[in-house]
């Protein structure tokens, strides 16, 4: 944990960073109320460092123009939290940032004392990070592309592939861009069908970035937004089936399976979209509760194959 006088150089660290802060944001970031952050702005103009302050709502702070300090030194925590960080890309996703990711550890190298480079050698020895197997790869210039596109509201056109490989054209006005579960998922506005849309970026292809602006909303919250929609990401298949289970139980049965829930006729309605509908059946059956399909159709061939395929199995007594 950082000590004060650490929390003040990171203070001083943010702010060369940024070209203003909000008082706000330095408390978020730093773990710590306004007033303590207010306390650390007084030490550092203690200091001499020349730092101007705007007062009332939403009042921030800036270092004057043209004031720079020579780089700060690593402390072990930040060392640590930036080489593990580096190592963890792979974890979401964005295995193709390897290059670039050693040669961020060999400059890391180079610039820390032999002490913490040796220790943070001696972690990267013994701690291994590997991408779960849900963990979807995704090009890294896709996600920084689209980034760049959000950061100055310019309309993004690519061709965007489903699960079965049927290729649709799109033009967005690019919202955000989130990972979760694996994925890398773009939000945005689709200019054809005239409605948000959410997009995984694994399937976008032939992406670019016109010149064409527009107006990002200002308030939009994205992890609220894929939280509520998830269960209906662009998927073959829209699924909605009745299960006898009381609601609570299937909020807690359900919920790492992005899966709408609500009440109906005293058990619940779940409603999800999903690209293969065999391992959702297949969970259902795990439960050993009654099930009414109300939508795909398609869902009743493949719990008809599942039986058969226990039949099978059941009645195999080869070795």
């Amino acid at each position: 944990m950082y000590d004060p006088i650490m929390r003040v150089l990171t203070v001083l660290e943010i702010l060369q960073a940024r070209d203003h802060v909000s008082g706000g944001e330095l408390a978020e970031r730093l773990e710590v109320d306004l007033r303590t952050v207010q306390r650390y702005i007084v030490r550092l103009k203690d200091l001499s460092i020349p730092i101007e302050s705007t007062r009332g709502v939403g009042g921030s702070y800036r270092l004057r123009p043209g004031f720079r300090l020579p780089p700060l030194m690593f402390t072990d925590e930040e060392a640590f939290a930036v080489s593990l960080g580096l190592r963890a890309l792979r974890q979401i996703g964005l295995s193709a940032f390897a290059p670039a990711t050693e040669g961020a550890m060999a400059k890391l190298g180079r610039v820390l004392p032999e002490v913490l480079r040796e220790s943070i050698q001696t972690v990267e020895d013994v701690v291994a990070v590997e991408p779960g197997p849900w963990v979807v790869s995704t090009p890294a210039d896709s996600v920084i592309r689209v980034a760049s596109a959000i950061r100055t509201c310019r309309r993004v056109r690519f061709v965007y592939r489903t699960h079965a490989d049927v290729g649709s054209r799109r033009e967005i006005k690019p919202y955000a861009v989130m990972h979760t579960d694996g994925r890398w998922y773009l939000i945005g506005y689709c200019v054809a069908r005239k409605a948000m849309r959410t997009f995984r970026l694994d399937r976008v292809t032939d992406l670019e970035v016109r010149a064409k602006t527009f107006r990002r909303p200002a308030k939009f919250d994205a992890k609220s937004y894929l939280k509520e929609r998830m269960p209906f990401v662009q998927s073959e298949f829209e699924i909605d089936v009745w299960i006898e289970m009381p609601v609570a139980e299937a909020e807690r049965t359900f919920a790492p399976w992005r899966v709408a829930v609500e009440e109906d006729g005293g058990g619940s309605r779940l409603r999800c979209g999903r690209d293969r509908l065999e391992h959702f059946a297949a969970m259902l059956l795990t439960i050993g509760r009654r099930i009414v399909i109300h939508k795909p159709e398609a869902m009743r061939e493949t719990f008809r194959e599942l039986a058969r395929g226990a039949l099978l199995a059941a009645e195999d007594t080869t070795t």
